[in-house]
């Protein structure tokens, strides 16, 4: 049986760990003061590894929370991941230099995919993720505030031949509703690129629907602040 893991989400905006609804800057609740402390805190809790967004850089298209994500690796022992105003090999380089183990770049992948090839031949496809976020089956860009008229699957299969091993798959329209994730488009993109899914997760149901969908693992956020579930809850989902 392959492992699944639940994912806790750390989403930064102005140096605070904060959760938005269907990606809408307006509707936000913050839930830290402090993302370092609360990335130790999900550690300690048994956490295998961390999701990391810097929501100023997703929106604003440059890294706006480096200082705190720099704190933040440094504070824990497990890996990491780290999206958000990534748009150079060279703001990968540094994030992997400062021990990000993975980085995830949407915008940059989506709005220049013939460079991904580069990408991945410069940081290794085992340290590139590409978030693919969606509204109504099209890709959306730009901390989701963008919508192109790019289909999601055909964009799956445009990553699987640059090299791109692995993605995100977040519905926007469910991100933050605890309405439940999109298991039948998670599991067309499981049928061409190892998928972690993401968006509307609720319930441990949720989290074993997408791994017999054949997620690799589920990226948890709102469930977890609202403690609809807790962290040892989501570890016990299983295929």
């Amino acid at each position: 049986m392959t492992s699944f893991t639940p994912i806790p989400a750390v989403d930064i905006r102005g140096g605070s760990c904060v959760r938005l609804v269907q990606g809408d800057f307006a509707r936000e609740t913050r839930y830290a003061d402090d993302p370092v402390e609360m990335a130790k805190h999900w550690q300690a809790e048994g956490a295998r590894r961390l999701h990391v967004v810097d929501l100023d850089g997703a929106r604003e298209g440059a890294r706006r929370n480096a200082a705190v994500i720099g704190r933040l690796l440094a504070a824990v022992e497990i890996p990491v991941q780290v999206g958000g105003g990534i748009r150079s090999v060279d703001d990968a380089r540094v994030l992997l230099e400062e021990g990000a183990d993975r980085v995830v770049v949407g915008t940059a992948a989506a709005e220049h995919p013939e460079a991904l090839a580069e990408w991945v031949a410069a940081i290794g496809a085992e340290h590139l993720i590409v978030g693919v976020d969606t509204r109504h089956g099209r890709v959306a860009t730009n901390g989701w505030l963008n919508v192109t008229d790019v289909e999601v699957t055909d964009f799956c299969r445009r990553l699987s031949a640059a090299g791109i091993r692995r993605v995100i798959y977040t519905d926007v329209a469910r991100d933050g509703l605890l309405s439940g994730p999109d298991i039948q488009g998670t599991a067309e993109i499981a049928r061409i690129l190892s998928v972690i899914g993401s968006g509307g997760v609720a319930t441990v149901a949720h989290l074993n629907s997408l791994a017999q969908a054949g997620a690799e693992g589920a990226i948890v956020g709102t469930a977890l602040y609202e403690r609809r579930i807790t962290l040892q809850q989501a570890l016990s989902a299983l295929c």
